[in-house]
């Protein structure tokens, strides 16, 4: 297992790997106690992550090789996730129309929350069906700044509704 720290704009975040497999990218909201062991597959990771940040990239080529574990479910739900363009949202009642059932709306946001590799499988961009911000692992704040800065970043200067 390989993992390396990052500061961003959010604080620190975590990037973990196993095998040149990306397995995890979690907000930390304290600095990390100790140095991490990366490899040149986490540095690239993290050069496509600075490259978010800095507005010039807004995909990720390196989740062709990213693993989550979880249920069939959740892993359908992921998959959905990234089907959501950059500078765009969706609700949780889209996702669950979606997958095919809009009854499964608290399991698609249970899913939703369970991600495992936050901004690259976009969870952020799941908001309320009334426009509101709702739910983040990450903390509100976070959802609210990559939104911003995803709006910002694909010429939609802001979506009607949104955090208003």
């Amino acid at each position: 297992m390989a993992e390396i720290t990052i500061t961003t704009p959010l604080g620190w975040i975590q990037i973990v790997s196993e095998d040149n497999v990306l397995t995890r990218i979690h907000f930390m909201d304290e600095a990390p106690l100790e140095a991490g062991n990366s490899d040149s597959f986490l540095l690239e990771c993290v050069q496509q992550l600075q490259q978010y940040f800095d507005g010039t990239a807004k995909d990720f080529p390196f989740l062709q090789i990213a693993r989550q574990t979880g249920t069939d479910f959740q892993q359908r739900v992921w998959s959905e996730l990234v089907k959501i363009p950059y500078g765009k949202t969706i609700s949780y009642q889209q996702l669950a129309v979606r997958l095919g059932d809009e009854k499964c709306i608290r399991a698609a946001a249970s899913a939703n929350g369970q991600n495992n590799l936050a901004i690259a499988i976009p969870c952020h961009r799941v908001i309320g069906s009334d426009g509101t911000l709702t739910g983040y692992a990450g903390g509100l704040w976070r959802k609210k700044w990559l939104l911003d800065h995803e709006a910002k970043n694909s010429g939609n200067a802001s979506q009607p509704g949104l955090f208003d």
